[in-house]
């Protein structure tokens, strides 16, 4: 691994060589990019008493895209050459119609100064052994806590990811983004019963701080708290009923339900539940969810998008009426209006869309334990495991991993096998009540897309929703 920084133009090839190449390749085309990316990442997991895996991985290559239209001509290598970029050009010209002109290229997006984070790489942070010093560290805390501790799993994880995008009628830019993530598993066994509990967080900073104690040990306090607390869990009850949600992670719930309804390509080819609702209302009355690139050492954050645009802060849902939608470059300008700084890709061998980066509701007036008096009869959903949404109908199934039954205004017991279930615009009108405690996640998300996987992040404050349907157990 090399700590020089990642500059294609001076170690692989020539600048303006590969310019007039990417000249030729767009002609005819309305947009497109040379898209050069190094990355590398580590993950050590400890599981069991022992370390069970141990990877590094490198990559490095390029993405030529060519876009016409609807069109896409997309082709990627790991091989960053003249040669490479040139062979790569014969397959994206095959997407491209030539009796077609599409006239001028779409304007370069605008340049910022502004960083989000770091250039620091966290993978050099710690020696090997001294990583597999602490797993084993954390390992030994977590069974000495409790007894009924029988597996412990903790995983520390870190990567680099340095990207160049070159346009044929602008200047290259560049972003270094840094990522860290630790996650702790426990399971706990009592009377031939067990449960599980898991935490984790992260974000775009040094690795240096996550390894210090005072970081790891709530971690694992917490993940503990949570197995053990679902030992004495009581079958979920089922029904439709009012459900309270906590705040931070919950909002994983308003990212898939609704947030991915209002990605520009959805809406574009009409697929989405939102879709044509620009400027009506489609949620209660105070709720107001952003999508914000621009948080600083957020997981979900990103200096530029995967097209060059700088990331924003976008409003999508002010105070209960459709806004906006996000957008990258090629559906944004098929829909007449201006990137969001939402194109979002996996690596070079993938061409960006648009995807979410921190999606969150802002919060309310509402005290949660007000909110929660409020219930007659229903539950209290703190965490979230597994879900699914259909983006057409917004209809969503998701898997609580703590939540509590409340009866009369009171938080009773924990219950297990919870899962709430409905769609998306019904859920936001069904809005009563919305927390003055918004908080963002803890930094764990992932959002998958068409294949592609990116980092991403989540929050809101606590909601009362009424009527949604919860998957349990009838009594």
């Amino acid at each position: 691994m090399t700590d020089s920084p990642f500059r294609p133009f001076e170690t692989h090839l020539d600048r303006d060589t590969a310019r007039k190449i990417l000249k030729n390749a767009l002609v005819g085309a309305d947009d497109g990019e040379l898209f050069f990316e190094r990355a590398r990442s580590e993950v050590l997991s400890f599981d069991d008493g022992r370390l069970r895996t141990s990877s590094f991985d490198a990559s490095e290559g390029f993405g030529l895209r060519a876009v016409q239209g609807e069109t896409i001509g997309y082709a990627h290598s790991t091989e960053i050459s003249e040669q490479a970029i040139k062979r790569a050009v014969g397959t994206v010209r095959l997407a491209i119609d030539t009796s077609v002109d599409f006239g001028n290229l779409a304007s370069v997006p605008q340049a910022t100064n502004r960083k989000l984070y770091s250039d620091h790489n966290p993978l050099g942070d710690a020696a090997f052994p001294a990583k597999i010093e602490i797993l084993q560290e954390m390992n030994s805390f977590a069974r000495g806590l409790d007894k009924r501790v029988v597996q412990v799993s903790a995983t520390i994880a870190a990567s680099h990811q340095e990207i160049v995008i070159l346009r044929p009628n602008g200047p290259d830019v560049t972003d270094t983004r840094p990522m860290v993530r630790m996650n702790v598993s426990i399971i706990v066994e009592q009377d031939g019963h067990r449960q599980t509990g898991n935490v984790g967080g992260g974000g775009r900073y040094a690795l240096t701080g996550m390894l210090e104690p005072e970081h790891w040990k709530p971690l694992i306090q917490e993940s503990l708290r949570i197995a053990v607390l679902n030992l004495s869990a009581i079958p979920a009850p089922a029904g439709v009923m009012d459900v309270a949600l906590g705040a931070g992670w919950p909002g994983i719930l308003l990212h898939e339900a609704i947030g991915h309804g209002l990605e520009g390509d959805f809406n574009r080819k009409g697929t989405s539940a939102f879709s044509g609702l620009l400027g009506q209302r489609i949620a209660s009355p105070g709720v107001t969810v952003l999508d914000d690139g621009t948080i600083p050492d957020r997981r979900g954050s990103i200096t530029i998008d995967d097209e060059g645009t700088p990331s924003a802060k976008n409003t999508l849902i002010e105070d209960g009426v459709l806004v906006g939608y996000m957008q990258d470059r090629q559906n944004a300008r098929l829909m007449g209006v201006e990137p969001t700084g939402n194109g979002r890709r996996q690596s070079y061998a993938h061409a960006p869309m648009p995807r979410m980066t921190n999606t969150y509701m802002l919060g309310g007036a509402s005290e949660p334990s007000d909110m929660v008096a409020d219930i007659k009869n229903g539950i209290y959903a703190v965490g979230f495991g597994g879900g699914q949404v259909d983006i057409t109908n917004g209809k969503f199934v998701f898997s609580c991993t703590e939540a509590y039954v409340v009866k009369n205004g009171k938080i009773g017991a924990p219950v297990k096998g919870a899962t709430l279930i409905g769609d998306g615009a019904t859920a936001l009108r069904q809005i009563r009540g919305i927390g003055n405690d918004m908080k963002l996640d803890d930094g764990v998300g992932n959002c998958g897309k068409q294949g592609q996987w990116v980092p991403v992040g989540v929050g809101q404050p606590s909601l009362l929703i009424g009527g949604l349907t919860v998957g349990g157990s009838v009594t």
